[in-house]
């Protein structure tokens, strides 16, 4: 089965997650674009819902699929979040930012009571650490926090487009980092975090309540035991 294929599959099981009266996160990618376009047709059918976008190209697709969006300023809490990733490990830890927008997510993630995951099953691994780390930095003096990365044992290299750094829709750079296979996530998370210049990392460290999966047939639903929803 085509990949896109997948991507559809677990896009439309992720929407059954959503009721009606919910305030959602709203995530970014590919797959992501397949969940707005099949939350689009519910709320033509009259799902009563609100969203908040991860990104402001998932905020344009909503707005193209007449999702009604709101913001923090509105709302503290959110029901769920529905999210892709990059890899999934089998301790629920996550490697996200592929699309620019890890800063965001992982604010929305935190802040919504059931983060779900939604991949197809290539992104399903052992350990993560085959795709590139991204790392969300300020620009001033990028290449100092650059060399702190590298002192981990990471080698970095600076996001572009066009030929120019690519900027996050928080004006930040984004560093894509090699560090091998991951051997304790949990760890490199903290000693990033720790260096100045690092406004975040694209390790999602057991955060995910649920990850949907999708394969050649159907849908597999894999539950994050080692965490409950969040009361919020």
């Amino acid at each position: 089965m085509k990949n896109n294929e997948l991507k559809k599959i677990v896009a439309k099981e992720a929407v059954t997650h959503i009721k009606d009266g919910m305030t959602i996160g709203l995530g970014t990618g590919s797959t992501m674009r397949y969940v707005l376009e099949f939350l689009g047709d519910q709320v033509k059918k009259g799902l009563d819902i609100s969203g908040i976008p991860t990104s402001e190209s998932t905020a344009e697709l909503a707005k193209k699929f007449n999702i009604p969006l709101t913001s923090f300023k509105n709302v503290k809490k959110l029901d769920i979040a529905i999210d892709g990733a990059d890899e999934v490990d089998a301790h629920f830890n996550l490697i996200k930012g592929g699309g620019g927008a890890l800063l965001r997510e992982k604010l929305i993630a935190n802040a919504a009571k059931s983060f779900i995951v939604v991949i197809d099953k290539n992104k399903l691994v052992e350990q993560l650490g085959a795709f590139l780390l991204p790392v969300e930095i300020i620009p001033f003096g990028w290449e100092v926090t650059s060399q702190k990365i590298m002192d981990l044992g990471g080698v970095s290299k600076l996001r572009q487009l066009e030929n120019q750094p690519y900027i996050t829709d928080n004006g930040n750079y984004i560093l894509d980092c090699d560090f091998g296979l991951i051997g304790n996530p949990p760890s490199l998370e903290k000693s990033l975090n720790s260096i100045t210049g690092v406004v975040e990392s694209g390790l999602f460290i057991n955060m995910a309540n649920k990850v949907l999966v999708s394969d050649d047939s159907n849908v597999q639903t894999l539950n994050n035991i080692l965490i409950k929803e969040h009361s919020l």
